[in-house]
């Protein structure tokens, strides 16, 4: 069955809580974890602005017994989680910018791709992912609800600035065509009221048309204890099976799906029309391997408890840096280090600052929730902080060996999924 209460934050200014299975409906949620109240990842304030106040919202992870989703437990307005000025952009990550040609090097080979079939992305961000495409020679459109719509368009990449629904759906059909392709990369689980989502979907898709979505992968979460990937943004945690099960009251049936290693762990997942394509044994493959009903529920109590010590862990590391004196900086300002900064603990008396590579347009701003200024990494090397937290952990092993080639001396630790010294 289809949920009855549906939770909109968009409007509301504010948030409203999801009070029941944002995919199936059911009642009541089984609360799995919660991270206490979290400011919106994405507001970040300039360094030495007059100090206003800021909301925060519930931050807790929800989990549905019956068609094993977990999902946030508050749907928070997306004018305020993504707004004009939102600061992320894909194509500054050098493993995203190699996930997307992976995407369309496989896709176009499975699918066969000709010259004339449309492509769209939904969420395009800066257009990183469907330049691809369009270097491929394909029609191509890109659906982005923020101002980094600007950066695809001075680029060439046709892209529409708008948030996605079905009457953006019947309009970009009507105007370029039904799609053979259309791509969801990292914001399939970001935005509400996902039925009409994919009722739009459906809408623009061609008879024979396929829709891949990338996800962080809810398993993955769970493995390498990604707690900080909980934040309002990402109001679905998805298994194959909650996707699966998702897709297939909207008619579509999963064919293929893979992990891929976005985000510390994600799945990219091939759907279509039943019937349209053989489905892959890829696809049972992750199936057999999910946990379910009890399983699950023991799984994610165990989650719970390594979180909390995860914390506990982590003060336990840095304190006789801060005993003795010494100085701690972070390395990276990713969206997920708001969640792990907030939950921790790590105020400005803590983490002198956190470096980003120059170009980052968060260079100049506050951390969310902190007075942690943001500055442009050769500080670290001029400086020489004792110790520096690696925030974006899920690369660790690709940023610790840079950092020692550009002269970093001090202590190098990595916060998760077990806090330790590099």
């Amino acid at each position: 069955m289809f949920p009855t209460k549906i939770a909109r934050g968009a409007g509301s200014g504010g948030s409203v809580p999801v009070e029941c299975c944002q995919i199936c409906g059911h009642e009541p949620l089984e609360t799995v974890l919660s991270l206490g109240y979290m400011p919106p990842v994405n507001q970040m304030v300039a360094i030495g602005a007059t100090q206003k106040q800021q909301i925060w919202f519930p931050t807790n992870l929800m989990y549905c017994p019956s068609c094993e989703l977990v999902q946030l437990g508050v749907a928070v307005d997306p004018v305020i989680i993504f707004p004009p000025e939102y600061p992320y952009t894909s194509g500054m990550t050098r493993i995203l910018r190699e996930n997307f040609a992976n995407l369309y090097a496989e896709s176009s080979k499975m699918l066969d791709l000709t010259k004339d079939d449309m492509v769209i992305d939904i969420g395009s961000n800066d257009g990183t992912l469907i330049s691809n495409f369009q270097k491929g020679g394909h029609r191509v459109l890109g659906i982005e609800p923020t101002d980094v719509a600007k950066i695809a368009n001075d680029r060439g990449i046709p892209t529409l600035q708008r948030y996605f629904s079905k009457d953006v759906a019947r309009e970009v059909k009507e105007k370029h065509g039904a799609a053979k392709v259309i791509t969801a990369a990292n914001c399939f689980a970001h935005i509400e009221d996902v039925h009409a989502i994919v009722e739009g979907i459906v809408e623009m898709l061609a008879p024979d048309g396929v829709f891949i979505s990338e996800s962080h992968y809810l398993i993955g979460l769970l493995d390498d204890l990604q707690y900080d990937t909980v934040y309002h943004e990402h109001l679905r945690h998805y298994t194959v099976g909650s996707l699966a099960y998702l897709l297939g009251m909207h008619g579509l049936e999963v064919f293929h799906a893979t992990k891929i290693p976005t985000h510390g762990g994600s799945i990219r997942v091939y759907a279509a029309r039943k019937g349209t394509h053989p489905v892959q044994p890829s696809v049972k493959e992750l199936l057999d391997s999910e946990p379910v009903g009890e399983a699950m529920r023991k799984r994610l109590a165990t989650f719970r408890h390594d979180v909390m010590l995860s914390k506990e862990r982590l003060h336990a590391l840095i304190r006789d840096v801060k005993e003795k004196g010494g100085r701690i900086c972070g390395i990276s300002a990713p969206s997920r280090a708001s969640t792990l900064v907030n939950y921790v603990g790590l105020d400005s008396s803590i983490l002198d600052y956190v470096c980003e590579i120059e170009g980052s347009l968060k260079i100049g701003k506050c951390m969310p929730g902190t007075l942690i200024p943001v500055v442009e990494e050769s500080r670290m090397f001029e400086d020489q902080p004792d110790c520096a937290i690696i925030l974006s952990w899920h690369i660790a092993n690709e940023l610790a060996p840079k950092l020692r080639a550009k002269g970093y001396k001090g202590m190098l630790v990595t916060p998760l999924p077990v806090p330790r010294v590099l």
